[in-house]
């Protein structure tokens, strides 16, 4: 069934990858108002988060934001496929950061990395960084039930010299290739919500105390890895900014999760300046009524 799956699906995506992207950008504005007014792809979802969030603003202003989002939302998946067919030079132009200095001035050092990121902007086009980079680009990311999907994804991504690793085997590689003395950056995306039967500590996220996920600070501490929050904006359709800001030069001698609390922090900045642009259809708050005694009074 998986491989009947992948053998009627694959075709299409190759052709909708190989489109230009002014046909890109068309056929995403069809997908919109498709999902959104025909389908209603989890309005719920996304209007309860935005009430959560955002309780001072009136309901035509979180309308604003829930039209904006979904309309990103077409265009980032479209951009996803479109990676199948895109060029190392086009990713790069389209991809773009602001300090590339702070980085290569700690690969200079010998220092390994771990680009913290959330459901922002675009996640997907980070994995360009790895063309201009001396260190070995790893990616954390959770593996594709369907087996054919998942070597098709590790191989796109591993045109952009980033190799993937599932987060069950990610402590053991990354450890291990700490102590063979090679530089790396790990990418992970660290604004998830973890099993509250495996949560460790719990934490305010945009007024709400929920259950945050502490495997990148983890691994930070562990292999004395320098955490970087990495704030991506759009500046406009197809085209993203990224800019660097290490959390911590001392992972291993900061309190446990303050680490975890400054990506939290960061990421509100972010979603603050620009909310259409956060992934509202997860369900990110769903945990906020499970709260533990001791950290009901954050």
């Amino acid at each position: 069934m998986q491989l009947t799956i992948f053998i009627l699906v694959y075709p299409l995506l190759w052709l909708v990858s190989r489109l230009p992207f002014k046909l890109i950008y068309l056929l995403s504005d069809g997908v919109y108002a498709l999902l959104y007014h025909a389908i209603g792809y989890r309005k719920k979802v996304v209007r309860s988060n935005l009430a959560l969030v955002f309780p001072e603003k009136s309901q035509v202003e979180r309308l604003v934001i829930e039209k904006r989002f979904y309309k990103h939302m077409c265009d980032m998946f479209l951009e996803m496929i479109k990676t199948m067919g895109i060029s190392k030079e086009e990713i790069q132009k389209r991809f773009t950061v602001t300090n590339f200095e702070l980085l290569h001035s700690l690969e200079e050092k010998g220092t390994n990395t771990m680009l913290m990121l959330p459901h922002y902007a675009s996640w997907e086009w980070v994995l360009s960084l790895n063309l201009q980079i001396q260190s070995k680009g790893y990616g954390i990311y959770q593996k594709i039930e369907n087996k054919y999907f998942d070597k098709l994804i590790r191989q796109i991504r591993g045109k952009f010299n980033t190799t993937l690793i599932s987060t069950r085997e990610s402590r053991k590689i990354l450890k291990a290739a700490k102590e063979s003395n090679e530089l790396l950056m790990v990418g992970i995306i660290s604004d998830q919500s973890p099993m509250v039967s495996r949560a460790k500590y719990w934490t305010d996220f945009m007024g709400i105390v929920v259950p945050a996920h502490v495997g990148g600070e983890e691994i930070c501490k562990a292999n004395d890895i320098v955490p970087v929050y990495l704030k991506v904006k759009k500046k406009k359709r197809g085209y993203y900014e990224g800019t660097f800001k290490i959390l911590s030069e001392n992972p291993s001698e900061v309190e446990d999760y303050k680490i975890t609390d400054a990506f939290l922090r960061e990421t509100e900045k972010s979603i603050r300046e620009a909310p259409e642009y956060y992934f509202w259809t997860h369900k990110r708050w769903k945990h906020r009524n499970k709260v533990p005694l001791e950290f009901q009074n954050q």
